[in-house]
């Protein structure tokens, strides 16, 4: 079956709830990429402590998540 698609298994998968497609699909890609770094998680972490850091002190503000998506979709809309 190498290099080809189980159509049995990827019927199966597309007949699951969403929830659990979704889980399937974040599972399948984290396969794609390994381990991750040590380097990189290190790098993730200061990101992290760096932005909630900025945000303690008033450098950083938030936007709710539904506003930034309607921006997106609207930009990606005008790409069209």
């Amino acid at each position: 079956m190498s290099g080809m698609i189980n159509h049995a298994i990827l019927q199966d998968a597309l007949n699951l709830p969403t929830g659990e497609r979704a889980e399937l699909a974040l599972r399948l890609v984290e396969s794609l990429d390994g381990e991750p770094s040590e380097d990189v998680e290190a790098a993730w972490a200061a990101e992290v402590r760096d932005r909630v850091q900025a945000l303690r002190q008033g450098e950083a503000s938030t936007r709710p998540s539904a506003d930034v998506f309607r921006d997106a979709r609207r930009r990606l809309a005008a790409r069209r």
